[in-house]
């Protein structure tokens, strides 16, 4: 089947999802250019404060949200259960899920003075909800930002070149905040001026790679990154995390660029099969596909980056709709180019071969695997070498980005959890709840993350479910129809429970009695909200009828 027809399609879905559901979903929510947003009333020039520009902000919500998910998921999806499920999943998520998901935390956040989705969940469904779902969301941000950590100092180690890039950019974001928000230089010009810098460092670190001794490198990495994530928690957000995104965000969609013109100029056909079967090691195409690609149509992290960082840093409500909704759509369209990389890019029936797809999956090389297939998708455009790299540098841009955003949100989420809800002042501090987060995450990263890494997937899309059901709540609460916040929700709670009910199994088989306990226990999480959610809407309906 030919890609580029295929392509047509799904961004031409994007597109009319964009102007006709997006813009539905504007009217749900009352969006109001003229209402004062949290970062113009509660500025702080910290935490606190308006992008100049939405596409600063754009790129920021972006690159932060994408990280590896839309571009591994569909890679592992496809191997299991073919490119056609993938595909629906991608386009029927990114549209009524995903996208609903991302833009409604980001309105949730905005109606409760910028605060994160754990924090709004206590004037929704109650202070007990609120502790426990916030616990839940600070464990899993230590989890993730130690993960990351680890992950991002193996490519480092295994990819030297990008050292130098990697690095570069933070002192280069620095540059561009100084000269935007200090000197009040043109945005246009200083973009330029950064990227005739990002486009030598990249040269330079392609021709200078630097290699550590491999007996200490992963620790002196992960030391180097945990410290970069700490610096850049605590820093205001207009002199790194603003500008560094927003710079990352030109290389990833460059990436994308290349991709699709790849696909316009080679035309490919798909090499690997349309369905293969429902059942496969990794479990059921449902709900086990609806968990493993999560970035690239519906994930709960992206809640905590539109109600954690996005929703502190909206100049005006009007652009809400771009950046959530329409940040979803556009990382549905690079989880389609990677599943198109790996799909069409790679042949499936040559076996021995080194672009063999499943043979590449069995060696348990996801990104290799979409290096490979996107350097045979942009050789006509920049050579499959070249497009190789870039493919790695693709990634790595995405992880660093989502690494300092996750420390970030886990420092609000402490301050709001520990700090002020529990009293603790010396949690309200920023500098000693990230001290405390980094201690925490440190001790993950140098220990066994792996023990807990395994059940992400599925408590990532439980977070999801949760996040939907606050907002749906919310609305219910407003008097307006819930239906297209809460369905979803409901279908992400049925599928999450189901997941964590088989990996349950599954684990205690291999008698790894630890994780199947965790599993049990995040079941149980998703029942004691939903009966704080049932519980409020019984008072609901039982208050109209005594009016």
């Amino acid at each position: 089947m030919s890609v580029l027809s295929v392509t047509g399609l799904v961004l031409g879905s994007f597109f009319l999802a964009y102007h006709f559901y997006g813009r539905l979903l504007e009217r749900l929510w009352q969006v109001d250019s003229q209402k004062k947003t949290p970062a113009v009333e509660k500025t702080d020039g910290v935490d606190y404060v308006p992008a100049k520009n939405w596409t600063i902000l754009f790129g920021h919500h972006f690159a932060s949200i994408a990280g590896a998910g839309p571009i591994l998921g569909p890679v592992i999806a496809g191997v299991f259960w073919g490119w056609g499920p993938a595909l629906a999943w991608i386009v029927l998520g990114c549209v009524f899920l995903g996208g609903v998901h991302d833009f409604s935390s980001l309105m949730v956040s905005l109606r409760h003075q910028g605060t994160s989705v754990g924090d709004v969940t206590a004037s929704v469904l109650g202070r007990r909800a609120q502790i426990v779902f916030s616990l839940f969301l600070w464990i899993t941000l230590v989890l993730v930002v130690a993960v990351f950590a680890a992950i991002t100092a193996k490519t480092l180690i295994s990819e030297p070149q990008i050292v130098v890039p990697t690095f570069s950019l933070i002192f280069i974001a620095v540059f561009f905040g100084l000269l935007v928000y200090r000197a009040g230089l043109s945005q246009r010009v200083t973009t330029l001026l950064s990227l005739i810098l990002m486009v030598i460092v990249f040269i330079l670190g392609y021709h200078l790679p630097i290699k550590i001794p491999a007996q200490h490198a992963v620790t002196i990495w992960t030391i180097i990154l945990l410290v970069y994530a700490g610096v850049a928690s605590v820093l205001p957000v207009q002199f790194l995390l603003q500008p560094r995104d927003y710079l990352s965000s030109f290389v990833l969609f460059a990436g994308m660029a290349v991709g699709y013109l790849g696909i316009l100029t080679l035309r490919p056909v798909f090499q690997s099969p349309f369905y293969l079967s429902f059942h496969s090691s990794q479990g059921n195409l449902w709900p086990m596909l609806l968990v493993i690609i999560a970035c690239g149509a519906i994930s709960g992290f992206h809640s905590l980056v539109s109600s954690g960082t996005t929703s502190k840093q909206l100049a005006n409500e009007k652009e809400a709709k771009k950046i959530a909704y329409g940040g979803m759509l556009t990382e549905g369209a690079l989880a389609f180019l990677a599943l198109v990389c790996v799909a069409a890019g790679l042949s499936w029936d040559t076996p021995g071969s080194s672009l063999n797809y499943p043979e590449l999956m069995k060696n348990g090389e996801p990104i290799r695997t979409f290096g490979l297939g996107y350097g045979q998708i942009v050789a006509r455009v920049i050579g499959s070498q070249a497009g190789t790299f870039l493919a790695i540098v693709m990634i790595n841009g995405f992880v660093l980005t989502t690494l300092d955003t996750a420390t970030r949100i886990a420092r609000y989420i402490t301050q709001e959890l520990f700090g002020y809800g529990c009293g603790i002042r010396l949690l309200r501090n920023r500098y000693f709840s990230t001290f405390l987060v980094l201690v925490c995450t440190g001790y993950l990263a140098f220990g066994n993350w792996q023990k807990l890494w395994p059940v992400f997937g599925a408590s990532n899309q439980l977070v999801a479910a949760i996040v939907l059901l606050v907002c749906g709540c919310y609305l219910l609460l407003s008097n307006r129809n819930s239906a297209a916040v809460l369905v979803p929700s409901i279908l992400m709670f049925i599928t999450t429970i189901w997941a964590l009910l088989w990996q349950a199994g599954q684990f205690y088989q291999k008698k790894n009695y630890f994780l199947g306990n965790v599993s049990l226990g995040l079941v149980l999480l998703s029942l004691f909200v939903l009966m704080e959610a049932v519980r409020l809407i019984i008072t609901r309906r039982k208050e109209k009828e005594n009016k």
